[in-house]
């Protein structure tokens, strides 16, 4: 009992260590796999889409705001281990392929800017 008074210090400092090591580990284990950050990229580009259709061009703060919140509700794990800056780039890659989708298809362009599906165009990428 002596030396649990004499060694408190001790105690308190090895089960501070132990658990930020099981918090770090914990973190680790949890991270977002390869798989789920490529189906969030895949994801991303219809988000922007949708984004794109809702808001209208001009809006770019916005819709990134909008796309990260309908992302958030899809994959919660954004909110915990991906950066807002992160994010943020991979929202610039899906408007990217967007913005290239607009130039070479038609049905995109006309579902984005509004009009009739040209059945004659089939160009789906």
């Amino acid at each position: 009992m002596e030396w649990l008074a004499n060694n408190w210090y001790l105690i308190i400092a090895t089960i501070a260590v132990v658990t930020l090591l099981v918090y770090v580990v914990g973190r680790f284990i949890q991270e977002p796999s390869e798989t789920k950050v490529k189906n969030l990229k895949e994801w991303l580009k219809w988000a922007v889409v949708q984004a794109e259709i809702a808001l209208g061009s001009g809006t770019g703060q916005l819709k990134l705001r909008m796309v990260y919140n309908m992302a958030v509700d899809k994959f919660p794990f954004i909110a915990k281990f991906v950066s807002f800056d992160s994010f943020s780039a991979w929202v610039d890659e899906a408007l990217d392929w967007m913005n290239k989708q607009l130039e070479t298809n038609k049905n995109i362009s006309l579902l984005v800017n509004g009009g009739e599906k040209d059945e004659s165009v089939d160009n789906i990428q």
